[in-house]
């Protein structure tokens, strides 16, 4: 059992590589092809409106179905029990899209006043065409949910990679002849393309039974476990449009250098952060099962610590490397030297929202496997007035770059609360363990700071791409050497699993 999951974990962390790597490679088309222009901000802002959906949707079902499934197969109803979700949001999901395409040309002019009548009208059918795909989505969503119940993590995301990939190749054929509707259209492909690859997979195994009547009280009973979940998936999303919003008002580009900053920066909380968070569910979830605490505890205290141990480094890594990157990844066609200076500045910004919200990441699994998703939902709720209040007070300091100052203060805020009502929750865990393990990953990571500013001086002037291959590896190297001679748990916990592994095969 153990080693099915470690081969499912790593082909989880290869997938999520992939999709995340399909992701930058669709912002450097993006970029390449309409820059910092009004185009992209059109297109990028609309983007946020449905995308709320689509989370709501998508991360919400995984956090409510996959405990509420692996529970329902406990009880020999798995296959009913999945039928009548997949077909009751379905119909939900439908009725959501309809609405959406229909409010689509009274919400773009609400929340982007500032917008040329040129971008306004991008931005709304971009908006529809996004709306459309939630019935799509939904019913994708439920099938993600189920292959995570059933450790099988990596036909999630290379379902979510069709998705990106054909937004690519749609923008690569026809965003010369219809502009910025080639990506939303190649969008609209890729969500049929992905319910086909997942019914392909399904269907022949019969583990949903859709033949019977859609029975409302269950699908009710569903919902209110997923809607708590959900809607905080999706004011996650509410306090990214807070910032895209206030960004709109700092004229042409701004929100492009958001959005780019923001996928870039926290590229290591979506293949660290979700892949450690997502790994550790069903472990929780099973625990909660068998009604043993300790081992529930123990649980979040060791995602904790690898969530750290993991994050830190790469997000420091990264921000040492910011300029690098950013030319690598995006100066090129319309996407000018300007454009990735204002971009490099509001990255740096971004720190403290990668780091808090992957640590919450752990901490909600835990919430969520409890079934207490409301809890997170009332701090949610408050998360996105104190959003609302650092937005306006940064914006009118800084400009565009107090947008992910106020992102960073709010995560730090919004993660306390979540720990400190979640200790109460669960009555207490080892912070002592806790403490010594993040001193030691901290320290590991000054060192590996040092060393990397110490090569930078060396090799300045050299060739990007070498630049960066050699700072990484020499920050790899000395992260990983400083953390095995203080015998940090978390590294010592990885590396011995690693052996293990190794003596098996």
């Amino acid at each position: 059992m153990k080693s099915r999951l470690g081969l499912a974990s790593i082909l989880f962390i290869g997938a999520t590589l992939l999709l995340k790597v399909s992701g930058l490679i669709r912002d450097m088309v993006i970029a390449y092809y309409f820059g910092d222009s009004y185009v992209a901000d059109a297109y990028l802002a609309a983007f946020i409106i449905p995308n709320m959906l689509i989370l709501f949707m998508t991360n919400g079902m995984k956090n409510a179905l996959v405990p509420s499934y692996i529970e329902s197969v406990e009880e020999n109803n798995g296959k009913r029990y999945l039928g009548q979700v997949f077909k009751g949001t379905f119909v939900l999901a439908f009725i959501l899209s309809i609405i959406g395409m229909l409010l689509a040309p009274y919400l773009i002019p609400l929340f982007y006043p500032d917008f040329s009548p040129e971008a306004t009208e991008i931005a709304t059918w971009v908006t529809v065409i996004f709306f459309a795909c939630i019935s799509f989505v939904g019913m994708n969503s439920v099938l993600e949910a189920f292959f995570d119940a059933e450790s099988k993590f990596s036909l999630s995301i290379v379902s979510q990679i069709i998705v990106i990939l054909s937004s690519i190749f749609a923008a690569f054929l026809f965003a010369n002849q219809i502009g910025a509707y080639s990506l939303a259209l190649g969008y609209l492909a890729g969500t049929v393309l992905s319910l086909i690859f997942k019914l392909f997979l399904v269907i022949p195994r019969k583990v949903m039974d859709v033949k019977q009547k859609i029975d409302w009280p269950e699908v009710k009973q569903f919902y209110w476990i997923f809607l708590p979940v959900g809607l905080t998936v999706a004011v996650g999303q509410v306090n990214l449009m807070v910032g895209t919003i206030f960004a709109s008002y700092q004229g042409e580009g701004a929100v492009t250098y958001i959005n780019y900053a923001k996928n870039l920066v926290h590229m290591p909380q979506a293949i660290f952060g979700v892949t450690i968070a997502t790994i550790i569910f069903p472990l929780l979830s099973k625990a909660v099962t068998a009604d043993d605490t300790p081992q529930f505890k123990k649980g979040i205290e060791k995602g904790l610590t690898t969530m750290y141990l993991v994050l830190l480094p790469s997000v420091l890594g990264m921000m040492l490397l910011m300029p690098n990157l950013i030319e690598l990844f995006y100066e090129r066609g319309a996407f000018s030297n300007q454009a990735t200076t204002a971009t490099t500045q509001v990255a740096y910004l971004y720190f403290g929202s990668v780091v808090f919200f992957s640590l919450n990441n752990v901490i909600n699994k835990g919430f969520y496997t409890m079934k207490k998703g409301h809890l997170i939902l009332m701090i949610s709720i408050g998360s996105i007035l104190l959003n609302v209040v650092f937005n306006f007070v940064f914006s009118k300091w800084l400009g565009y770059l107090g947008i992910p100052l106020a992102a960073s203060l709010m995560a730090l805020f919004y993660t306390a609360a979540c720990l400190v009502v979640f200790v109460k929750l669960v009555g207490g865990l080892d912070f002592k363990y806790l403490a010594i393990d993040y001193g030691k990953i901290t320290a590991a990571a000054i060192v590996m700071s040092g060393a990397v500013l110490g090569v930078q001086q060396l090799i300045g002037g050299w060739p990007n791409i070498v630049e960066i291959i050699i700072v990484a590896v020499v920050g790899a190297i000395a992260f990983a050497a400083v953390a095995f001679l203080l015998k940090t748990h978390a590294f010592l916990f990885l590396l011995n699993n690693v052996r293990k592994r190794n003596k098996k095969g």
